[in-house]
């Protein structure tokens, strides 16, 4: 399995960077080949400046990240919820780099679009300060439903688990949580 890990968390030294860490660490030991991307340590725009309008060069980290994408066929994503929503470096990043032409192309004539990155399957693997009953209660879980239903189901591939830990500034939480993700990675 060829497996991407996207690291949404600014910080490789945060708790999303231990769980992708831990991620990483399990599925080369099951023999799977890893490539990551730490947003954090891209260089790009995360502004999508004039929308589908207009096209915006994309950086070379942006250019090595569509190659990745292309190349994997398993893309985990590993992110903070903040504000109920993925950290902004998370969406721009998803905004430069799934565009028409790469992600998605649109019909002529058409409302409808047509899948560009088929065959690969995602996993979400994320964090939060508020309980999860409380995000899909209160706000339906903005950041799953951007994540699950808008992006992976409409525009380019197949969405698989998610994972989530919550109040995972606590110590035994972040253990837990370490542990966790490296007995479900390599998985389906």
């Amino acid at each position: 399995m060829r497996t991407l890990i996207i690291l949404g968390h600014p910080d490789k030294k945060s708790f999303c960077g231990s769980l992708a860490d831990s991620y990483e660490k399990g599925a080369k030991e099951k023999g799977g080949e890893v490539a990551r991307l730490n947003l954090g340590d891209l260089k790009f725009d995360p502004i999508l400046r004039h929308g589908y309008n207009k096209i915006q060069t994309l950086e070379p980290d942006l250019v090595e990240a569509q190659r990745l994408l292309k190349w994997a066929n398993n893309i985990v994503f590993v992110f903070p919820v903040w504000w109920s929503a993925p950290p902004a470096l998370m969406k721009g990043f998803i905004d430069r780099v799934f565009l028409p032409g790469f992600a998605f192309k649109y019909r002529e004539n058409s409302n409808n679009w047509d899948k560009l990155l088929t065959g690969k399957k995602s996993r979400l693997i994320l964090t939060s300060d508020a309980p999860v009953a409380w995000l899909y209660l209160m706000y339906f879980h903005p950041a799953v439903n951007m994540m699950k239903k808008s992006n992976s189901r409409v525009l380019w591939y197949k969405s698989g688990n998610c994972y989530k830990f919550w109040n995972n500034e606590k110590c035994q939480r972040k253990k837990a949580g370490r542990d966790s993700v490296q007995s479900v990675q390599g998985g389906t």
